[in-house]
């Protein structure tokens, strides 16, 4: 189905969400925390992957997080037939993956966009190396810094957003909603220009490493967000795609309440896979997924 739903312009979502369960036995099982939840609970986390362009969306792909409490214990992993190359790996790590093997199976993309657990390290390298853009959410304390920009900024994204003038800031739409347009106060700063050949990315031409703040126009929240992108995008172009995160989250309501996402009661590897792309796969437009994993 990604001849049906791919553009060259295609953004790769990736995200997490938890299903929560009582007991311990099931695989991946424990107490940690969940955003679906808003809290540490037990359950399981489960990473994915969606596919989102001007075509509609779907997910694509899907991970069980597996904490250090049961990698680090080989009898606790054998007893649920986790396969024996199976290790201790990040959310963000896992993300990469995903990414790679979308890489691999020749899903068109242009970006990526994630939230703060995915914004710093892995998933980053990963995208650089592939030439492929992102917008991915960062701490209100992660530090930049630029270079040959006037002035130069450096220090936390929140004190950053702090100093911003008012005509730093536009407010644009980062998408339609349920209520209406997403409406946001927006602040890019480029912080610095890098052309491929620095760090072998295949996609000619330079690039800008940059911070882009969205404030709440209600409460003046604020969320921050690492970028990168061919040198010339615009705003509202990343902001785009910044609001492409809001599908994914639709695609686990309706997973969930709809098909059943958050009722696996199978307590094996193969058991939490299996259930989980069949709660999917009936969802509209959802694609076969590109994993080569046999799950």
């Amino acid at each position: 189905m990604i001849g049906q739903l791919g553009t060259e312009d295609g953004v790769l979502v990736i995200d997490e969400t938890g299903l929560l369960k009582k007991g311990q036995a099931s695989c991946g099982m424990g107490r940690q925390y969940t955003g679906s939840a808003g809290k540490i609970t037990n359950g399981q986390i489960g990473v994915f992957g969606a596919y989102v362009s001007e075509r509609r969306h779907a997910f694509i792909d899907r991970a069980l997080y597996p904490p250090k409490d049961w990698t680090s214990k080989p009898e606790r992993m054998k007893r649920v037939h986790v396969p024996d190359d199976v290790v201790f790996a990040t959310k963000p790590a896992l993300a990469s993956k995903m990414i790679e093997r979308c890489l691999d199976a020749g899903v068109p993309f242009r970006w990526v966009a994630a939230d703060s657990v995915y914004g710093v390290g892995d998933v980053e390298r990963t995208l650089r190396r592939a030439g492929i853009g992102y917008v991915l959410g960062v701490m209100g304390n992660h530090w930049f810094g630029s270079w040959a920009t006037e002035p130069l900024i450096a220090g936390e994204a929140k004190d950053i957003a702090a100093g911003l003038p008012d005509q730093a800031w536009r407010r644009l739409s980062a998408g339609h909603g349920t209520k209406g347009e997403r409406l946001y106060d927006q602040a890019l700063l480029p912080l610095a220009d890098l052309d491929a050949e620095e760090f072998d990315c295949p996609i000619a031409g330079p690039w800008t490493r940059g911070l882009l703040i969205r404030r709440n126009i209600a409460d003046g929240d604020l969320a921050c967000f690492t970028t990168w992108c061919p040198k010339g995008t615009t705003t509202q172009e990343l902001v785009n795609v910044e609001g492409t995160r809001w599908r994914i989250e639709e695609g686990f309501e309706t997973a969930k309440n709809e098909f059943g996402l958050d009722h696996n009661e199978t307590r094996s590897w193969h058991g939490w896979h299996r259930p989980v792309s069949w709660s999917c796969w009936p969802m509209p437009s959802w694609p076969v997924s590109v994993t080569r994993q046999t799950h």
